[in-house]
C-alpha cells in the first residue's frame, strides 16, 4: 500500500489545530497532518483551538501529569465546547485516554474528562510497555479505517482501556465505533463517536496506514462528515 498523495483539487484546506499544552514532541504530528492535507497550527490558544476545523489532542507520558496540563490551559473546557458543538477533536494516544471515566496509572485514581465510561488499567501482559506494531480489529462502516482495516499501526503503551460499557441514551443515537487490538487482553485501540475520535496508537508513527488514517479524518473535515 503506497502513502495518500496530496490533494490537489484547489479546494481550501481543512484547518486542525495541535493543541500544544507541554505533551512531548508533537512536531511529528503537525507535519502528519501537513501531509495528510490539512492546513496546521500548534497553538494552545482559545481562538485557534475553537474556530479550526478540527483539533488534535497529543498526549505522551502519565495520565496524571497530561491532565494536570490539560487544565493548566484550560483545555478540558474548550475541548467540551467543541464536542458539545458537533466540532471534530481527535484524540492520540494518553490523549485518547483521558477521554475516559478515569485511570488507575501506578496505583493512583485519576480522573479523566468522563466523555466515554471506562477505567485506563495496566495491561496484563508479560512484557510492557506494549511497544511496536500490531494489528486492529475494526468494525463495519469506520471512517477512520476505510482502506487500512486490514493494516498494522504502531504503539507505545503500558495501560489501556480493556472494558467497554456504553449505554445509547435515546434510542435514536449513533452508537460509537470501537476498534480493539489485543496485548496480554483486548483493549480499545481507537473510538469514533461523532465528532470525538482518537487512537491509542500513534498515526503519525504508524507509515503508510497512519496517513491514510490521518487523511480520512482531514477529509472529513472538508467534506463536513460530522
Amino acid at each position: 500500500m503506497s502513502a495518500e498523495s496530496p490533494d490537489t483539487t484547489g479546494s481550501p484546506k481543512p484547518t486542525v489545530t495541535v493543541l500544544d499544552y507541554g505533551s512531548g514532541n508533537v512536531r511529528s504530528a503537525v507535519r502528519a497532518l501537513e501531509r495528510a492535507g490539512a492546513q496546521v497550527t500548534l497553538s494552545a490558544k482559545p481562538d485557534d483551538v475553537l474556530n479550526a476545523d478540527g483539533l488534535v489532542v497529543p498526549g505522551v507520558g502519565a495520565f496524571g501529569s497530561v491532565m494536570a496540563e490539560l487544565k493548566g490551559v484550560d483545555a478540558l473546557r474548550m475541548i467540551g465546547r467543541r464536542v458539545a458543538g458537533g466540532r471534530p477533536v481527535l484524540g492520540i494516544c494518553v490523549g485518547l485516554q483521558v477521554l475516559f471515566d478515569a485511570s488507575v496509572e501506578h496505583g493512583v485514581r485519576e480522573n479523566g474528562m468522563g466523555e466515554w465510561p471506562g477505567t485506563v488499567e495496566l495491561l496484563p501482559a508479560t512484557v510492557v510497555p506494549h511497544m511496536g506494531w500490531n494489528t486492529v480489529t475494526v468494525p463495519e462502516g469506520s471512517m477512520l479505517f476505510e482502506g487500512v482495516e486490514a493494516e498494522r499501526f504502531y504503539f507505545v503503551h503500558s495501560y489501556g482501556v480493556q472494558k467497554w460499557d456504553f449505554d445509547v441514551a435515546q434510542p435514536k443515537m449513533k452508537p460509537p465505533m470501537v476498534t480493539w487490538s489485543e496485548h496480554g487482553a483486548p483493549f480499545i485501540a481507537a473510538v469514533e463517536n461523532g465528532p470525538l475520535c482518537a487512537t491509542q496508537f500513534h498515526p503519525e508513527k504508524s507509515g503508510d496506514a497512519g496517513a491514510r488514517l490521518l487523511r480520512n479524518w482531514v477529509q472529513s473535515l472538508r467534506k463536513g462528515a460530522r
